[in-house]
């Protein structure tokens, strides 16, 4: 079973997927998997360089001020990049999921809903949290202003729309009361296993 775990930036995602893991679910990071595809996929990197220029990458390593504040003020040229990336983020997530040996796999990734992806996946987690929150996590983790935290909260849907369509909540605003919430999940997954 292929289960979604999504939610907006900052609303800690990554958290409730190490609770996850911790009980032992498959946990893949689209994230993570984007940026390394980024940069080891010629077909990817190619079409990133045509799309942003050749200033998208200082050697291997990709330029991510430079492709942030590109793609965070331009929502088609944010478009055009999630539909270089996430198709071969997909491609890569079926290989890696197919050799898992589990009841359910979940894949973390920021943007089900948006990209319109939720019939891929047989249940799906939303992490919600306080605006408030996730803007001082981004803002702290990512070094970057509230200005820019925001410019990225406007190309997400709100949790209000999302919430409607998930079939798991999960708030996370306190990390006990979170960690609860994934067991309570986790049972729920594993008996509709």
């Amino acid at each position: 079973m292929i289960v979604g775990l999504t939610g907006g930036i900052g609303s800690g995602k990554t958290t409730v997927a190490n609770f996850f893991k911790e009980l032992g679910v498959p946990i893949y990071n689209s994230d993570k998997e984007a940026r390394k595809l980024m940069r080891t996929s010629k077909k990817v990197k190619n079409a990133i360089i045509e799309l942003l220029g050749e200033e998208a990458f200082t050697g291997k390593k990709l330029n991510k001020t430079l492709i942030s504040d590109k793609i965070f003020n331009n929502k088609k040229l944010l478009q055009k990049l999630n539909s270089i990336v996430h198709p071969a983020v997909r491609a890569h997530f079926v290989k890696w999921e197919k050799k898992q040996d589990a009841p359910y796999v979940i894949q973390e990734t920021a943007l089900i809903f948006e990209n319109k992806s939720q019939d891929f996946y047989d249940k799906i987690i939303l992490v919600v949290a306080l605006e408030a929150q996730r803007i001082q996590r981004v803002s702290e983790r990512d070094g970057i202003s509230e200005e820019q935290v925001q410019n990225r909260l406007m190309n997400q849907l709100e949790d209000v729309e999302k919430i409607p369509f998930a079939d798991y909540v999960i708030e996370n605003t306190n990390l006990s009361k979170t960690k609860k919430e994934v067991n309570r999940v986790n049972k729920a997954l594993l008996d509709y296993c």
